[in-house]
């Protein structure tokens, strides 16, 4: 893949999808949605860590991948949110992502199967400033990958943190982790240890009826290659009802700006989120 941004950019560019945000609420109205309406329950899934037990089935269609730039992808994220109110004060949620992958074209062989899944655990304390919401906590790796193209073949641990601004119609933050390999889960056949960073900036803005605007940086550092990896997404989302349960459907198109050789060109994304109360 031809590298597009220079990593010196790199922070610069996320700096610049939350200034968006900033500068955007300058003017907009600071009045908040009615407590239960729609409006709001769309703002509150535009945060990783809210307090609501939501179900996102997140599908995502890479193009343009492989040696030939002729491979195509499809992942599905399995990415349950669940929170469990330790104190008055203290939340911990938690937020798995359990991925299953197909590929061809990729390699002489097509591939599918389970990839390794990576679970979060953030602990919450109500804050006083209106609309922040932050956790911190470990993140771990799970190798259950079961095909030797989507696994690590390692256990993986390390630290990770979010942050979330909500200021009248906007929400932006960024979520980041660190994952180091400890120990081996199989035959490692010369792979190197894991050691990634990943960080994402994220911004969406709210309107009437449930509907919402989107952009997010998923940038992933890979300390042992030194690798950068960068899709950038940009989309919208639409609040529905599923009978009683809501369901926030999202709509994505993505593009690389920087990634290894055999790295996908674009993509698109859909997800259903369903929003258990």
């Amino acid at each position: 893949m031809t590298h597009l941004v220079p990593h010196g950019s790199i922070l610069a560019l996320a700096a610049a999808i939350l200034a968006v945000a900033v500068t955007g609420h300058r003017s907009a109205a600071q009045t908040s949605d009615p407590p239960g309406s729609d409006a709001e329950l769309a703002q509150k899934l535009q945060n990783p860590i809210a307090d609501l037990i939501s179900v996102p089935f997140q599908n995502n269609l890479d193009f343009g991948a492989g040696s030939k730039d002729d491979g195509f992808g499809y992942t599905l994220n399995l990415q349950p949110v669940i929170p469990f109110r330790l104190t008055d004060d203290w939340t911990l949620i938690t937020r798995t992502i359990v991925p299953f992958i197909y590929r061809e074209r990729y390699t002489p062989d097509h591939e599918a199967g389970l990839g390794d899944v990576t679970q979060s655990f953030f602990f919450s304390r109500r804050t006083s400033v209106p609309g922040l919401t932050w956790g911190v906590g470990p993140a771990v790796l799970w190798p259950t990958a079961t095909r030797p193209a989507f696994q690590a073949r390692q256990w993986g641990i390390g630290p990770t943190g979010i942050l979330v601004q909500t200021i009248g119609s906007w929400t932006f933050g960024a979520l980041a982790n660190h994952l180091w390999g400890f120990a081996d889960s199989a035959n490692r056949q010369g792979r190197p240890d894991l050691n990634q960073t990943f960080l994402q900036p994220f911004v969406s803005h709210n309107f009437k009826g449930g509907f919402a605007l989107t952009a997010t940086l998923e940038a992933t550092y890979d300390w042992s290659d030194r690798q950068w990896t960068l899709p950038l997404a940009i989309g919208g989302s639409q609040l529905v009802k599923l009978g009683k349960v809501p369901m926030n459907l999202v709509g994505q198109a993505r593009y690389w700006l920087d990634g290894p050789s055999d790295a996908p060109q674009w993509g698109l994304r859909f997800a259903a989120v369903f929003v258990l109360h």
